[in-house]
Parts: C-alpha cells; structure tokens; sequence
C-alpha cells in the first residue's frame, strides 16, 4: 500500500532526550573521576562533554535513519535498530488503543505522536509501538484502518462520522481533581531520588558546615522551610495535574471510545468498546468523603512497566452518584451497582486480628523498653484497628447474570465491574482458619497488559462463594463444550 517511510527528523530530539536521560549520571560521574585529580579540570571535562555530545548524536541519527515504517493492507509494518534489525508486523485487529499526543515540538511542526497497545503486548517498558513525529493524515489513517479492521483481515477506509460527548471535564471538577490527587507525593519522591543520585558528586557537607551551629538553634525556621518546600511539592503536583487533564473530553465514535486531554501536550486515546475488559471504579480517602470517584477502564494492550496502556482514564472525577448515568448509556453491558452484599458479621475479627499482628508485638515492645512513651504506641494499634474495619465495610460484591462486581480496599476503595465472558480465571482459597469459619477468599482476573487485573474479597460467605463459582463455571463449560 505505501512505500517504507522514516519518522520527522525531529524524533532524533526523542532519541537524544532518552540516551542523555540513560547516560548524563554515569557521564557526570565519570567526568568527575577524571578531572578531580587533574591539574586542568575545566579542560577535561569539556573534553568529556564534548564526547558524550557527539556520541549521543550520532547514535540517535541512526537509530532515526534505521527506523522505517509501513502502511499495509492488513498491518502495521516497522523496522528499527542499529546493529541487529529488529521487524514487527502488528494486524490492525490486534490493535487495543491508540493514543496521540501532541507535545510542544510536535505542535510547532503539525505533527502528533503516536502509541499502540495490541493484545498481549511486549511486555517492553514502552508501547508496542511508538512513532514519534509522524503527520496527522498518516496518524488519522492508522486509526481508521484500525477502527474498519475485520477479523478476514481485509480493510476498507471509511470517513469517520462525528461523535456525540459522554464526558466532559468543568473547571471546577479539574480543581477537585487536583486538589484531592496523590501526585504531590510523586514530587517528593522524585526530589528524594535526585538528591540520593547526585549526593556523592555535590559535596553537601562543606556546603553546610559553615550553618551547623546556626541551624540548631533554628528549630523553628527549619519546620517553617520543611513546610514551604512541602507546599511547594503539592502546588507543583496541582498543577501538573491541572495541565494534564485540561480539556479532557470523551467521545463515542461509532463503536470506539475517544479521550482527548492535555493542555501543553494534548493526547488523543482511542479506545474500541470490544476490547474493554473490565471497568474499575477507585475513591481514595478524600474522594471517599467528597463523594468522588475516578473511574478507569482495563484494557488488554499496555505492557508490566507501562500501566497507562492497559489501565486508561475514562473519568478523571465524578460525583459517585453520576457514575451510573453516564456510564450505562453508553456501555450498555456494563452495570453500576446501587448496592453490594456486604461480608459477614463473624468476618470482621479476621479482618481486625490481621493487622494486630502487626500492630500488637510493636505495642508490647514499646511498653517493654520505652516504658511512659510505649504508650503512644496505642495510637498505631487504634489506627491500624481503623483501618480493619474500614476493609471490612468496604468489602462486598453484586452478581447479574452476566457481570460480577468486586469492592475492595480502605484508604484507596476500589470496585470492578467484569463481564462473564471476559473473565480469564476465577480462584478461590480457603485457609484452616476460614474453613472453621466457613469463610473463604474469591480472585477473579481480566486480562490486562502484559499481566492481569481483577479484583479480590477477602472472607466471603463460603455459600455466597459457592454461588459466584457456580455461576461462572456453568457458562466456562458451555463455552469449553462449544469450542469442542
């Protein structure tokens, strides 16, 4: 269908981004090693960097100039690599997702970037495959070829008709998102493992030597700094999210899902509805007391490092009464439970004593040896009794006849809705203890990146499990007498 095509010559910017990331540590490193002892330092380490530079930049041409693409009848043809060339051959069909992104390079030339999830996967830290700087025509025609795609493997390129809104995001709702989001300790995170990176190579100790004795006495401006650099932290965290997720929009296109967000890199996601596996509906603890929910969908692209291609955003934030009008509509076979069957009340000793033996023996032992102090433990043992009991009150589970919903966790509260037919595998466990109980433990698993999903409830009625196995086994025999 089209002759083999290379990517705009500026992925080699991608190219030299990812190798200065790979390498600029071990560069500094090194370039330490050698001019710390040397009469002239400011030479050899320009000598250095003036190396690394050209290595990076002829490794990333050529890996640009090695890398082809291809437009086939019924696949995705690419080649890359620089010593040993690597083929791929994907079939439009295989196709789970494909996201389009626009960062600001891409922007400024009229291009867009472009990600495929398939089935399966790699299992490769990236998407299965990734062109970086390719037109908008070529990206529109890879998504209509995989929208049209037949399971014969023939193609036919039809117009994409205009989709009608399921979701869009208000400024008010981005606000809450931000403001109630986990990213600050992303932040934290990252400025701690810059700072254990770079703390042999910067000597931080003469730096602060000469504030020692200042400092001690300074309790009070150090929390003061602690807090603002905390501060700092969340606002920097608000507003990532706010950039993110501006503009988020979905759209149903024919039988595709279609999510644009971003606001400096817009990204494009498409989605087809045959290849949702499972929908996971997550509050954490201030979302919980809001009434707020984010709502994702599990599909089967994506890889074990790259979650975003199998775990996609259809709801960033919505109130958890709205869930169920927006979603039914429009994904008729899922259902939104108004309610769940809850555990058993025998069940939530288990719940409570498996975080007592965590909690207690560090009771003991602070009573033990720090005597009046060890009192203060109880808190720990208070918290952690809470926390039991909120997993016990979250914990419940709804069958239909062709779904089966989970509800799980405490602080982060998550609930699954999986269709019969997409359920890979069902297990169930029980341990001596909940035999005495007659209590036991369901698992089921969706297929979802290049492991699984699911959802788990720990301590179910032994019968409600019975229930649930029955229901799911009958229709896998079916299904197994069929293929037969």
């Amino acid at each position: 269908m089209s002759k083999p095509k290379r990517l705009h010559p500026i992925a080699m910017l991608g190219y030299m981004g990812k190798r200065i990331k790979s390498f600029i540590l071990p560069i500094i490193a090194f370039t330490f090693s050698v001019t710390r002892d040397s009469g002239r330092p400011l030479v050899y380490a320009l000598i250095v960097s003036f190396v690394a530079a050209i290595f990076i930049f002829i490794t990333s041409f050529v890996s640009w100039l090695r890398y082809t693409y291809k437009l086939e009848h019924d696949e995705l043809r690419i080649e890359e690599g620089i010593f040993v060339r690597k083929k791929r051959y994907i079939p439009y069909e295989r196709i789970q997702s494909i996201d389009f992104s626009e960062g600001m390079l891409q922007r400024l030339f009229g291009l867009v970037k472009v990600q495929i999830e398939t089935a399966g996967g790699s299992g490769a830290d990236e998407a299965e495959a990734v062109l970086s700087a390719i037109s908008k025509e070529e990206a529109q025609l890879i998504q209509e070829y995989a929208a049209t795609a037949e399971g014969n493997g023939t193609m036919e390129v039809k117009e994409v008709p205009e989709g009608h809104p399921i979701y869009k995001i208000s400024t008010r709702q981005l606000l809450i998102l931000s403001v109630t989001s986990g990213g600050v300790g992303v932040v934290i995170s990252a400025v701690l493992a810059l700072l254990s990176q770079v703390d042999d190579l910067i000597p931080f100790k003469k730096l602060t030597s000469g504030f020692e004795k200042w400092i001690a006495s300074g309790l009070l401006l150090i929390a003061i700094l602690v807090f603002f650099g905390l501060f700092l932290a969340w606002v920097i965290a608000l507003i990532g999210t706010m950039l993110k997720y501006a503009n988020f929009k979905v759209i149903k296109i024919n039988s595709d899902l279609v999510i644009t967000q971003g606001l400096l890199e817009k990204r494009q996601i498409t989605i087809p509805l045959k290849r949702i596996q499972a929908i996971r509906i997550s509050e954490n603890m201030v979302r919980q007391f809001l009434g707020f929910a984010t709502v994702y969908v599990e599909s089967a692209g994506g890889s074990s490092t790259n979650q975003e291609g199998s775990k996609v955003t259809l709801i960033p934030i919505v109130k958890l009464n709205q869930i169920q009008s927006i979603i039914e509509p429009e994904l008729d076979e899922y259902l939104v439970p108004d309610s769940f069957t809850p555990l058993p009340k025998r069940a939530i000793w288990r719940y409570i004593f498996r975080k007592w033996y965590i909690a207690v023996p560090i009771v003991i032992g602070s009573l033990i040896f720090l005597k009046t102090w060890g009192l203060l433990s109880i808190i720990l043992l208070g918290a952690m009794t809470l926390w039991a009991v909120l997993k016990y009150k979250s914990a419940g589970w709804m069958l239909t006849e062709q779904q089966l919903a989970l509800r799980y966790g405490a602080f982060i509260r998550n609930t699954v809705l999986m269709k019969k037919n997409k359920i890979q595998s069902l297990e169930i466990r029980e341990s001596y203890f909940q035999q005495q109980r007659e209590l036991g433990t369901i698992e089921a698993f969706v297929k979802s990146g290049a492991g699984g999903a699911g959802g788990k409830v720990i301590d179910m009625e032994k019968g409600d499990i019975e229930k649930i196995y029955d229901w799911y086994s009958r229709d896998k025999e079916k299904r197994d007498s069929s293929e037969k």
